[in-house]
C-alpha cells in the first residue's frame, strides 16, 4: 500500500468513526443546551437525558432532554429494568419502594421518547427518573400528553423537553419519604429562526379531554416550582416566550 492509499484508508476510518457517533454526540450535546438551572438538589447527567435529582422528595424536580425524530423512531423495545440509580449520593429510591402504595412508578423521561438505543431506553428506568402518579393519571390524559409531544417532535424534527413534578406542595408521601405531588408540568421548546415554546399543568389525576386545556405560560411553571427553565436565552427573547400562551404554529 503506498502513501496516498494509505492516507485515503485512515481518512475513510476516521470519518466512518465520526459518522457512527454522530448520533450520539448529538443528542447529548443539544440536550445539554438548554438545560434547566437547578433549584434543589443536583444533576445527573445520562446519556441522552440530565436530571436534577432532589434528596429530600427523593425524585427529580425535572428531567431535559432534547428529543429528535430518531429517538423516537428507533425501534428499541422496553427493557423494564427498573433500579437504583448508581449516581444518586445519598438515600437512593429502589424499584421495590413503590409496592403497595397504589402509585405508579411514572417516567419523568418517557421510555417511548428513548427509543434510539439500548442505552437511551434502559436509562430511562432508573429510579430517579420515577416519581408517584396515580394510575388514572399515568395511563390517561398524562400519556396522551407524551404521545402529542411525540407527534409534535416529528412534525418539528425535533424539540427541547422538559418536564418534572411541583414539588411546592405535597399529596402524600410513600414510606413517608417520598413525596407525592399534586401535579405535574411539561414544556417543550422550538428553537431556530423562529422559536416557540408552550407548557402544561396537569393534576395528578384522571383527567379527560384535549391537553390543550392544560396549556400555561411558562413564568407560571416557573412561580410554582422555583425554577429558571431556559436561563440561556437572550432576556428579551425568554420573557417575550416565557409570559404568554401562543398556540400558534402548534397542532392540537
Amino acid at each position: 500500500m503506498n502513501a496516498v492509499q494509505h492516507l485515503g484508508l485512515v481518512l475513510l476510518l476516521f470519518f466512518s468513526s465520526c459518522t457512527q457517533e454522530e448520533p450520539q454526540l448529538r443528542a447529548s450535546v443539544q440536550s445539554d443546551d438548554f438545560t434547566p438551572a437547578v433549584a434543589q438538589g443536583y444533576l445527573i447527567e445520562n446519556t441522552y437525558y440530565t436530571l436534577s435529582y432532589s434528596s429530600t422528595h427523593r425524585q427529580a424536580e425535572f428531567a431535559s432532554y432534547f428529543l429528535s425524530p430518531a429517538s423516537i423512531q428507533g425501534g428499541q423495545e422496553r427493557t423494564d429494568d427498573f433500579r437504583v440509580d448508581p449516581k444518586v449520593k445519598s438515600n437512593p429510591v429502589k424499584s421495590t419502594d413503590y409496592q403497595g402504595s397504589g402509585y405508579d412508578r411514572g417516567h419523568l423521561c418517557p421510555a417511548a421518547d428513548m427509543a434510539l438505543n439500548l442505552t437511551a431506553m434502559s436509562e430511562t428506568f432508573f429510579m430517579s427518573n420515577m416519581s408517584p402518579m396515580t394510575p388514572s393519571f399515568n395511563r390517561g390524559i398524562w400519556s396522551k400528553l407524551e404521545d402529542w409531544v411525540r407527534d409534535a417532535a416529528l412534525q418539528e424534527g425535533g424539540l427541547f423537553v422538559v418536564t418534572g413534578p411541583v414539588l411546592s406542595k405535597s399529596c402524600g408521601a410513600i414510606k413517608q419519604s417520598i413525596t407525592v405531588p399534586c401535579s405535574y408540568y411539561k414544556i417543550v421548546f422550538k428553537g431556530g429562526s423562529n422559536p416557540k415554546m408552550m407548557g402544561f399543568l396537569l393534576s395528578n389525576a384522571g383527567a379527560s379531554g384535549s391537553v390543550q386545556q392544560f396549556v400555561v405560560t411558562i413564568d407560571a411553571l416557573e412561580q410554582q416550582t422555583g425554577i429558571d427553565f431556559f436561563p440561556q436565552l437572550e432576556d428579551a427573547l425568554e420573557q417575550s416566550l416565557e409570559s404568554k400562551v401562543s398556540l400558534s404554529g402548534w397542532r392540537f
